[in-house]
C-alpha cells in the first residue's frame, strides 16, 4: 500500500484494540502490514470523555487503561497542533463534532488516509478513506 499514512478514526482504534469484528477488512491489512498507522491526541479525550459521561458502553477496560493499551497497540500518536485546529474551525463542513473535526484536519493536512467507516467523511472531497 506504499508509504502513505494512516490515520484511525476512533471507533477503529477501539474495534482494533478489542478484536471487533466490526473492523473493516482493509483496515485491518493496512495496520498490520505498514508501520505508519497513527492515533490522533483527541482520540484520548474522546474515548475518556465519552466513557465519564456514560457513553462508551462495552469499552471501559480501554477508557480507563488508555495510554497503556495505546502504547501496546503500537501506533504513533499524531499530536494536535494549532495548524489542526485552525483548520478544523474553517472546514466549510456541516458535521459539528468536535472530534470528527479535528481527525479531518489532521487527515487533510498530514495527507492521511483515514480508516473510518463513518460515511460523514465522505461530504469531504480532501479525504480520503479506507475501510
Amino acid at each position: 500500500m506504499g508509504s502513505i499514512g494512516y490515520l484511525l478514526d476512533t471507533h477503529t482504534l477501539l474495534w482494533a484494540v478489542s478484536e471487533s469484528y466490526k473492523l473493516g477488512v482493509a483496515g485491518k491489512q493496512v495496520m498490520a502490514e505498514n508501520e505508519d498507522v497513527y492515533v490522533s491526541a483527541i482520540s484520548a479525550y474522546e474515548v475518556t470523555n465519552k466513557h465519564r459521561i456514560g457513553k462508551l458502553h462495552g469499552y471501559e477496560k480501554i477508557a480507563e487503561n488508555y495510554l497503556e493499551i495505546l502504547a501496546a497497540f503500537g501506533a504513533k500518536e499524531l499530536s494536535i497542533t494549532s495548524q489542526h485546529t485552525d483548520l478544523a474551525g474553517k472546514l466549510n463542513w456541516q458535521h459539528r463534532d468536535p472530534f470528527d473535526r479535528i481527525l479531518a484536519a489532521q487527515a487533510i493536512i498530514e495527507k492521511f488516509m483515514l480508516i473510518s467507516n463513518d460515511s460523514v467523511f465522505a461530504s469531504l472531497p480532501q479525504i480520503n478513506t479506507l475501510w
